[in-house]
C-alpha cells in the first residue's frame, strides 16, 4: 500500500512575507514561527491520527501544519481573520492531495456551531474520549471568556461534547495558565481555577517563552490540557455554580463570610451570610483561596437552599444594588421585596 506524503510547503515566515500578513494588535495575534514548538503542541494533544480536529485560530497554518503531518482523518480551522484565507487554502490544497479533508470556516469561534463532527464518533460519557480534539493557539483577548464558555458546554454536554469527553489543548498567557492549574491553598487560585477543575482535569504541559511568537508578546504562554471528568465536581446547574464561585473570589485576600454576603442585600447580609456559611459547614474565617471544589458546591447547595426559602434574593446584584429593589429582613428570617420608596 503506497503512503502518500505532505509535499514540501514554504516555511509559515515565508507564506507570511509573500501574503504580507502582519497581527492585528486589536485582535491580540500573535504568530508562532517555530515548528519545533507547533509539533511539540501536537504532540502534547495525544494520538489524532485518523481523528477528527477542530483548530480555532489557525492564523497563517503554523499549527495546522503540524496537524497535518499527523493525517487526522478530518480537519475543520474557524479564524475570524479573512486575511489567512489564502494560505489556509493553500494547505487545504495540499492536505486533499493526500486524501485528507480539510475545511475553512471563516467566523468568530463563539457564533459557529460547534456540531461539526460525525454521529460514528460518538463515545458514551464514561467511556474513553472520543478521536475528536479541539486544538488552539488562542488571542489573549478572548481565551478566558472562551474556556468559560466551552466548559458551561461540557457541563451541558452541548456540542464537541455532545460526542463524549472531547479533549481540549488551548494556549493561554502564562498567568492564566498557572491559574487553570492552580490547587487549593495555591495563592493564585481563583474562579476560573475551580470552574476548570469542576468540569474538567487540567495540565500545564509546558511553557512557551514569548520571544518565540512574532510580534513578541510582554508575557510568555502555557500549552494546557484538558479532559472532562466522568463525575463532575458539582450536580448544580452551570450558572448557579459559576455564580456563587464569581462572588467567593470577589475579595479574595478577605474572609470568606465577606464574600458570602454579597450574595445577600445589605438589609439581611450578615444573617443570611453566616447562615450560609453554617449550613454549607465552612469555616467564615477561611480564605477564598483555600476553598475545595467540594466546599463551593456545598455553598451552591446552601445558597439554593436560602433561594427557595426567600424568593427574590437571587436577584440580588450587590454591584448594581442601588438599581434594585430593596429587601426588609424580619425577625423570623423571612425576606420580604418591598419598593426602595418605601425605605
Amino acid at each position: 500500500m503506497t503512503i502518500l506524503r505532505l509535499p514540501p510547503l514554504p516555511t509559515i515566515r515565508d507564506l507570511v512575507k509573500l501574503y504580507r500578513l502582519q497581527a492585528r494588535k486589536q485582535l491580540s495575534q500573535n504568530f508562532l514561527m517555530d515548528e519545533r514548538l507547533t509539533d511539540k503542541i501536537i504532540k502534547t494533544a495525544g494520538r489524532i491520527k485518523d481523528g477528527h480536529i477542530l483548530e480555532v485560530g489557525p492564523g497563517p497554518g503554523g499549527l495546522t501544519r503540524s496537524i497535518m503531518r499527523k493525517y487526522p482523518q478530518r480537519l475543520i480551522v474557524v479564524e475570524k481573520d479573512n486575511r489567512f484565507l489564502p494560505t489556509l487554502q493553500l494547505l487545504q490544497e495540499t492536505f486533499q492531495n493526500v486524501n485528507g479533508e480539510m475545511e475553512i470556516i471563516i467566523g468568530d469561534i463563539l457564533n459557529v456551531n460547534l456540531n461539526l463532527f460525525p454521529e460514528c464518533e460518538k463515545k458514551s460519557w464514561e467511556d474513553i474520549p472520543p478521536r475528536i480534539h479541539l486544538i488552539g493557539n488562542l488571542p489573549f483577548s478572548v481565551s478566558t471568556h472562551l474556556i468559560i464558555v466551552w466548559l458551561k458546554a461540557i457541563s451541558e454536554k452541548s456540542g464537541p461534547w455532545a460526542m463524549g469527553r472531547t479533549k481540549m489543548t488551548l494556549t493561554f498567557q502564562k498567568e492564566v495558565a498557572e491559574r487553570l492549574v492552580s490547587e487549593a491553598y495555591a495563592r493564585d487560585r481563583c474562579r476560573l481555577s475551580v470552574m476548570a477543575q469542576t468540569w474538567t482535569k487540567p495540565h500545564l504541559k509546558f511553557v512557551i517563552p514569548g520571544k518565540a511568537f512574532v510580534p513578541q508578546p510582554d508575557v510568555d504562554v502555557g500549552v494546557v490540557t484538558f479532559t472532562p471528568l466522568v463525575q463532575p465536581g458539582t450536580n448544580h446547574e452551570f450558572d448557579l455554580f459559576e455564580k456563587v464561585t464569581r462572588h467567593m473570589f470577589s475579595f479574595r485576600q478577605k474572609y470568606v463570610i465577606k464574600c458570602i454576603e454579597t450574595l445577600f442585600p445589605t438589609s439581611c447580609q450578615k444573617e443570611l451570610g453566616m447562615m450560609m456559611a453554617k449550613l454549607a459547614e465552612i469555616d467564615p474565617t477561611t480564605r477564598p483561596f483555600m476553598l475545595e471544589v467540594a466546599e463551593i458546591d456545598r455553598l451552591c447547595t446552601a445558597y439554593k437552599y436560602l433561594c427557595e426559602k426567600h424568593p427574590g434574593i437571587e436577584s440580588y446584584n450587590y454591584r448594581a444594588s442601588n438599581k434594585l429593589l430593596a429587601y426588609r429582613y424580619t425577625s423570623d428570617v423571612r425576606v420580604e421585596k418591598v419598593s426602595a420608596n418605601s425605605m
